[in-house]
């Protein structure tokens, strides 16, 4: 159980959001809560404050009679639950609830605790609202994805629970919840926000992460059954840059390499002892760019992601609703906060990196492939008969394709705001849309780099060097081979594809 003092630190929402820990508010936090929404309650009843007894968006400029301001609140809701396309994952439905949660702990939101309290018994209890993936231009914030949300919390709608779609009352009467009432502003706050693409960008990072460690442990395993030289992972190559990216990529494939029986030392072989009958180097003096510049190349990833680590982490334990009710300046402030301009840009330098990320497996998959290009392996990793075997031929189709799709995804939403809503959202973050498509890419790299793996065991086994590699690719190898055992007669491959894709996510 994970209680929660008003900050989700990363480890904490890695645990609630992966492995569906359970979380409980501090009494603290909850004091905050309530303090703020007695605030709203006091100050609000002679002022004109948006969203609570005016119109929304370019309708704020009209007032809204005291008679009907809760239905104000259930309209927005209502009228904003238009969303389209494939519901959500549970997971990523998990996450946007968490992060809509840390905007409510942080107590500038003026809701009352009711709402706070059930939204954590959704988390809880796996109580998934169905949200659609297509709906947000990300400012104000993700308002359809998030209405659906809130239309469960007033208890309609339909939700994911136990594997099953259901209507919302059912559920919530099966686990004694009630639905929440309006109270002063509760429509617009669960509606207005970012937390929708804050919570898929929570996802798409902490994968990341796992990419960025495989990328790194299949590099140094290619470059193990190259018998590179282990000099480009160098601590003395490495440090003469001054990025932490490339410095921290290098130190892990030292640590991974550390106990190698097949990476060469340069000093050895090209530094001592050469004949100077020797005039052509049967092994490369240097590797391919691919095997050689792997700190380079995934050192800017690594960068990537430790800084969109720092934005999402920010977003989610921001007050990103409008307007801001703050108790200690005896105020509400009208601004727009709900922009989603930090993780839009995030997310899009995300999906490039990852790209890159692809883009490199899939050209050490091809140098192993390539027999022309290795000169130690039968083409396509072929254990059977050349000709009447295929060996991993069509995988690396789908692994090449997989990869253009990424590079064509690539392209920014940052910058691709279209005005609308009367032109009251006249620049817009277009948030949502760039961390939907940076999770597509990232499924895509789980992909790509699965069809690896299997082109790394299958020349593991061609080459009968198992016992030389270091123990954690020597770990890896085993553990991929209980999934995808040793290809030598064609079959279908489809199905070990995705199971691997799946262990490879864990």
């Amino acid at each position: 159980m994970s209680v929660i003092d008003g900050f989700l630190t990363r480890e904490m929402l890695e645990k609630i959001v992966f492995n569906g820990e359970k979380i409980t508010i501090s009494e603290r936090t909850k004091r905050a809560i309530v303090d703020c929404f007695d605030f709203l309650q006091s100050f609000s009843s002679d002022k004109i404050i948006y969203g609570i007894n005016t119109g929304f968006g370019p309708m704020a400029q009209y007032r809204v009679d005291d008679d009907f301001l809760t239905q104000l609140q259930y309209n927005i809701i209502h009228s904003h639950a238009t969303g389209a396309g494939c519901p959500l994952p549970d997971l990523y439905v998990r996450a946007a609830m968490v992060a809509r949660l840390g905007t409510f702990l942080q107590a500038r939101s003026g809701v009352h605790l009711e709402l706070v309290e059930l939204l954590t018994e959704f988390i809880n209890r796996g109580i998934y609202p169905l949200i659609p993936e297509h709906g947000s231009v990300g400012a104000s914030g993700d308002l359809v994805q998030l209405a659906h949300i809130a239309l469960t919390l007033i208890g309609e709608g339909e939700v994911h629970y136990n594997g099953e779609w259901r209507q919302t009352g059912e559920v919530l009467a099966e686990n004694g919840l009630k639905p929440f009432k309006i109270y002063i502003r509760e429509g617009l706050s669960v509606t207005n926000g970012t937390s929708v693409m804050s919570g898929i960008g929570l996802v798409n990072l902490l994968y990341s992460n796992k990419l960025l460690d495989l990328a790194i442990l299949a590099s140094v395993w290619e470059n193990e059954l190259t018998t590179a030289y282990d000099d480009s992972f160098s601590e003395a190559l490495n440090n003469t840059k001054r990025h932490d990216g490339q410095k921290e990529v290098a130190k892990k494939m030292r640590e991974i390499a550390a106990d190698s029986q097949l990476l060469q030392k340069r000093e050895n072989r090209l530094y001592a002892n050469v004949s100077p009958d020797e005039k052509i180097f049967k092994q490369k003096v240097q590797s391919y760019y691919s095997l050689r510049c792997v700190p380079q190349i995934l050192g800017p990833v690594a960068d990537e992601i430790a800084n969109a680590e720092k934005v999402l982490i920010n977003e989610i334990n921001s007050a990103c609703d409008n307007p801001i009710i703050d108790p200690e300046t005896k105020n509400v402030y009208h601004g727009g906060n709900f922009h989603g301009d930090y993780v839009s840009f995030e997310m899009d330098k995300l999906k490039i990196a990852v790209t890159k990320l692809t883009m490199l497996i899939e050209r050490q998959l091809n140098y192993l492939c390539h027999d022309k290009i290795n000169e130690i392996l039968p083409p396509f990793l072929n254990l059977g008969v050349l000709g009447l075997n295929y060996g991993l031929q069509a995988a690396q189709f789908t692994a090449t394709s997989t990869t253009a799709e990424c590079q064509t995804l690539s392209n920014s939403m940052y910058v691709h705001s279209i005005p609308n809503n009367n032109d009251n959202q006249d620049i817009v973050s277009m948030g949502t849309n760039s961390a939907l498509i940076a999770k597509h890419v990232i499924n895509n790299a789980f992909q790509v780099i699965s069809i690896q793996f299997m082109a790394l065991a299958q020349a593991t086994d061609y080459l009968k060097i198992e016992e030389k590699l270091s123990s954690q690719t020597r770990k890896m190898f085993s553990e991929i081979r209980k999934i995808f055992p040793i290809l030598i007669e064609d079959k279908v491959l489809y199905t070990e594809i995705e199971a691997l894709v799946e262990w490879l996510k864990k």
